[in-house]
């Protein structure tokens, strides 16, 4: 019996301790998506470095507890499987919701971002942005803007010079 009790300590360990290191985390409700489906999910999540595990809700909510991330407890219900991420923030949350769209079955109930428990709205929002790279070539095009448009005007002037002279 102690033994038991001991590994179930392990696990809520485990996953505060992936609760609290984890930029992003998402809950999703998997039930109605068949086995090559949940298969596919997987692999597109591996690729983006998001590990996607299934926990007794009983064992996440002691967890979720202990990382202080109670608020999360309300979306344990039913069988649930849990996005982890630790590099990106938007990777598990943009691929999850994709494949929702896709497979209805597919329910996006919670997360934590950057350790502050999120709604399912919250989570769809954030995987409408664009990625990171996304937004710093955004960024980037802004901040060359002025300076494009200040080469042109003295080209533009140099031009006229060149015109006058000849």
């Amino acid at each position: 019996m102690n033994a038991i009790i001991e590994q179930k300590q392990k696990i809520v360990a485990e996953i505060s301790e992936k609760l609290t290191a984890s930029q992003s985390t998402v809950v999703v409700d998997y039930r109605g998506l068949t086995v090559a489906q949940v298969t596919e999910l997987r692999k597109q999540l591996r690729e983006a470095g998001v590990e996607f595990k299934v926990y007794k809700n009983s064992l996440t909510r002691r967890a979720a507890e202990s990382a202080e991330l109670s608020a999360l407890n309300e979306s344990l219900t039913g069988p649930n499987a849990i996005a982890f991420s630790t590099e990106d923030v938007i990777a598990p949350a943009k691929i999850l919701n994709d494949f929702a769209k896709k497979h209805e079955a597919l329910e996006i109930k919670a997360g934590v971002i950057e350790g502050n428990v999120a709604t399912a709205e919250e989570i769809k929002a954030l995987a409408e942005l664009p990625s990171r790279e996304g937004l710093l070539s955004m960024l980037l095009s802004v901040l060359q803007a002025p300076m494009r448009g200040l080469a042109l005007a003295t080209k533009a002037v140099a031009e006229q010079k060149e015109e006058q002279g000849a």
